[in-house]
């Protein structure tokens, strides 16, 4: 199983907030860093780091059993396994 690079270490505190608030906090810190530059493709772009993320946390937390991930995720195996293949997540 390959991890993400690069992957933030972490917080060292956990908040009992939706997890939209940290997203919502991340894209507007991601916007302010532009400078000014107009983004292209944000959707597919945010989508994209958001589930190479979150299936990278997913299959770790499950060991890389890839039924336990599917189920967890709430999608079937064969999805899993083309999205892992995507973000060169796999074995």
């Amino acid at each position: 199983m390959t991890v993400v690079k690069d992957a933030p270490k972490p917080f060292q505190e956990r908040r009992k907030q939706p997890l939209r608030n940290a997203a919502y906090t991340a894209i507007n810190n991601y916007l302010s860093d532009l400078d000014g530059q107009a983004p292209g493709n944000l959707y597919d772009m945010m989508i994209g780091e958001v589930e190479q993320a979150l299936f990278s946390a997913v299959m770790e937390r499950t060991r890389g059993n890839q039924s336990k991930a599917a189920a967890v995720l709430g999608i079937n195996r064969s999805t899993l396994r083309k999205k892992l293949r995507l973000y060169g997540l796999h074995d």
